[in-house]
C-alpha cells in the first residue's frame, strides 16, 4: 500500500533533496540533512537506505527502458 501511495504522491521535498545528495555520493551530509528533518538518529539512518534502494530501482528501470 505504501508503495502505491509513494508512486502516486511522489516524494517529499526533503526526500528529493536527500536523493540528490545520495546521487552525488555525499552520504554523511545526507545523514545530517535527514536527521534535521526526522529528529531521531535511528530513523535518520534508515531513510537513506530506503532512498538509495529507490534510486537503484529507478536506475534499473531506466536501464531496461533503454
Amino acid at each position: 500500500m505504501r508503495d502505491m501511495i509513494g508512486e502516486v504522491c511522489g516524494f517529499a521535498p526533503y526526500e528529493q533533496r536527500a536523493m540528490e545528495l545520495l546521487k552525488m555520493s555525499k552520504d554523511k551530509r545526507t545523514l545530517k540533512f535527514i536527521k534535521k528533518w526526522v529528529h531521531t538518529h535511528i530513523s535518520a539512518k534508515r531513510k537513506p537506505e530506503k532512498l538509495s534502494n529507490v534510486l537503484a530501482t529507478m536506475r534499473k528501470a531506466a536501464a531496461k527502458k533503454n
